[in-house]
């Protein structure tokens, strides 16, 4: 979509410090993060919420869990436990209505996101 901006990411006219990538997702750091270690996910496909993605689809969600344990492994979060958030529609959180998966990690996390 042209005015997504995980859309604009994935094209590259919006930089980003990425962590990860393959070919159905990218992994890179929250410019605003809420945890030591905030990383977000998102297919690079756009499918709007988690609600839109249909049985087709499925493989999508394979690939977004896959890069979590990635990107657990990379920024060294795997052994000592990390947060998966995902969001949906805007009672649920969502600000941006492109699937995404955030990961957060580096400290307790009952002190943040409660």
């Amino acid at each position: 979509m042209e005015d997504c901006i995980f859309c604009k990411i994935i094209n590259g006219e919006i930089p980003c410090v990425k962590v990860y990538e393959t070919e159905k997702v990218l992994a890179f750091d929250d410019i605003n993060p809420m945890a030591p270690v905030h990383v977000v996910i998102i297919p690079k496909e756009h499918i709007p919420t988690l609600m839109d993605v249909t049985q087709g689809k499925t493989d999508v969600l394979d690939a977004i869990f896959l890069a979590a344990q990635e990107v657990a492994r990379i920024k060294g979060i795997d052994k000592r436990g990390f947060r998966t958030i995902v969001n949906c529609n805007k009672e649920g959180g969502q600000l941006i209505f492109h699937l995404h998966m955030h990961v957060l990690g580096g400290k307790k996390l009952r002190d943040v996101l409660n």
